[in-house]
């Protein structure tokens, strides 16, 4: 059961507006998705290394020490390493994102004091 489809069409504001964004609003768009795409290509280079380096000595340990071998069971193992790749995949595409903000921020301004 979900809502009808008159009345979502009536609650939901339109994709297509009847406005056209003028070429500095398309070259802030553009820039926000190359910043985005960035930030994807940063995080998942983050996250493959961080679950090779969280990978490599949990399974070891496992293998190795005797309260690992008895505790961490398959589901902990992979908690383990998922966890490692999840957070360097956010904080490192987190700080990309921003880091690009800042310098598209930087832009702006420049291209503002130039015009005036």
């Amino acid at each position: 059961m979900g809502i009808p489809s008159e009345l979502r069409d009536i609650l939901l504001p339109n994709k297509k507006g009847v406005f056209v964004a003028s070429p500095a609003e398309e070259r802030k768009i553009l820039r926000t998705k190359q910043c985005t795409s960035e930030g994807v290509r940063a995080g998942f280079k983050a996250a493959s290394i961080a679950c090779v380096a969280s990978a490599v000595p949990t399974l070891t340990a496992v293998r190795v020490i005797p309260w690992a071998k008895a505790n961490l069971n398959y589901t902990a193992q992979a908690l383990i390493i998922s966890a490692a790749s999840i957070a360097a995949y956010f904080i490192t595409a987190d700080k990309t994102i921003l880091e690009c903000a800042r310098k598209n921020a930087q832009l702006e301004d420049a291209l503002r004091h130039k015009q005036q």
